[in-house]
């Protein structure tokens, strides 16, 4: 894979970590996952996963 699809499939997953966990957490209404304790636990985890691809992506070999 290349290091753009690392950064961006990382900055998407930490995206969608940070929205569950608001959504889990019950900040952001308006659907099932709204209060729900998995969500409040899997966003955190799908967000740091994010995050460490996008900085493994960030730091690959420089171009030549």
């Amino acid at each position: 894979m290349s290091r753009t699809l690392f950064v961006v499939l990382g900055v998407v997953l930490s995206l969608l970590g940070v929205l569950w966990t608001l959504q889990g957490l019950g900040y952001v209404g308006g659907s099932v996952m709204t209060g729900s304790t998995f969500w409040a636990v899997v966003g955190p985890l799908v967000a740091l996963l994010g995050l460490f691809l996008a900085v493994v992506g960030g730091r690959g070999q420089p171009p030549r």
